[in-house]
């Protein structure tokens, strides 16, 4: 049986074509939405652009006109370069579940999508929590921008019917409607940056699989490829540094929809350096060496999850940054060669700063401090550890 046959995604899938026209109405009767782009973009002629996405007739038309642009334009703004590598690794014609690390809440698939696109490989369908979905006009505008939805902070029992709802969709878009799809590695992003993939994200992922006994074949039908993502500077150290110190101190604290706010708008509008993707391997050839082992479902998943993990890990690209982050950690000169004086005066003038950027009553700067350290070097030490 088909999964679309099987299972509604109305509440979850990206719009359709001929939902395209009363979408984009909306957002032009948007007085939030149109208050977020002059934010963003100061100078918006907003009856010229109201035009412009008015010629929309399709999401494709969207997503390849005003999508592009306006990820662009903020990559031209806060990024000093935003590359992609790897093209050659990955069949053009085959859609593909792409998993990465995640450490932007929302440029790391809008960036992915804008390279993908200048590379001609197609822009993929992209999972977002919908506990970012704070307004409506959000909500319309991943939609429209081929996003579909991951449904957060619901009970057990609706979350087993959530994960196979969301799995049979994933399953469904690869192999029925032939798009690529990404998803983050992980639920949420990896403060620490110590990037590691959740087994219950493949979990998910096996679930709609069309053998309910057979893990390997499931996730292989979904043809993954792992991508590692290396942005130079985080905007949002700070912020993930002050929330561990919030739970250091206060082991209940979680996160408002404010602080979700201010980390989306920190990490769109503020700087990042240097940005790199690159693409990995397809993993089904290394999957298939996990057949005919003995092992139970848990240690299959945390074998692929592994595969996945180490392939991300090859791929990181590192900045001085990283390099003087790591020696400052370990009290060491391990990588006295990969930066000069100026490079680590620059990240030691960066790490102050953004320290000072945070605002607690009971302040721990030598805490701050090492946690943003731990930032900027745990994807060094994961390479170091995974190199074969």
């Amino acid at each position: 049986m088909s999964t679309d046959l099987k299972y509604n995604f109305d509440d979850i899938r990206p719009l359709n074509d001929d939902e395209v026209y009363d979408a984009i109405e909306s957002l032009a009767a948007s007085e939030a939405f149109r208050n977020a782009l002059r934010y963003i973009m100061p100078d918006l002629n907003w009856e010229k652009f109201v035009k412009a996405i008015r010629q929309c007739k399709t999401k494709e038309q969207f997503k390849t006109t005003f999508a592009y642009n306006a990820v662009m334009q903020i990559a031209k703004m806060t990024t000093f370069s935003l590359t992609i590598s790897g093209r050659s690794r990955v069949p053009k014609d085959i859609p593909c579940t792409f998993i990465s690390n995640h450490r932007d809440i929302v440029l790391d698939a809008a960036f992915l999508n804008a390279l993908l696109l200048d590379i001609g490989q197609g822009m993929t369908q992209v999972a977002i929590g919908d506990n970012l979905l704070i307004h409506p006009w959000i909500d319309t505008i991943v939609r429209l921008n081929n996003c579909f939805i991951v449904k957060r902070d619901i009970s057990v029992r609706q979350l087993l019917e959530a994960s196979q709802q969301l799995s049979a969709y994933i399953h469904h878009t690869i192999k029925d409607s032939r798009e690529s799809v990404w998803i983050a590695q992980r639920e949420g992003r990896a403060k620490d940056s110590n990037d590691h993939t959740q087994s219950s994200i493949l979990k998910m992922l096996n679930m709609a699989g069309p053998d309910k006994d057979n893990v390997l074949k499931n996730l292989m039908d979904l043809n993954i490829v792992p991508i590692a993502i290396s942005y130079e500077y985080d905007p949002c150290d700070f912020l993930k540094a002050k929330e561990f110190q919030q739970k250091r101190d206060h082991p209940d604290f979680v996160k408002s929809q404010r602080d979700d706010l201010l980390n989306m708008e920190t990490g769109l509008l503020n700087d990042k350096g240097r940005v790199h993707f690159t693409l990995g391997s397809p993993i089904n050839d290394r999957l298939t060496r996990l057949e005919g082992r003995k092992q139970d479902k848990n240690a299959l998943i945390a074998a692929i999850a592994e595969t996945i993990d180490k392939e991300i890990y090859k791929h990181y690209r590192f900045y001085p940054c990283n390099y003087v982050a790591y020696d400052l950690l370990h009290h060491s000169v391990y990588f006295r060669t990969n930066y000069d004086l100026r490079d680590k005066m620059l990240f030691e003038t960066y790490l102050q700063k953004q320290i000072d950027k945070i605002d607690l009553p009971d302040k721990d700067e030598i805490f701050l401090r090492t946690k943003i350290l731990e930032m900027y070097s745990n994807p060094l030490q994961n390479h170091m550890d995974n190199i074969e």
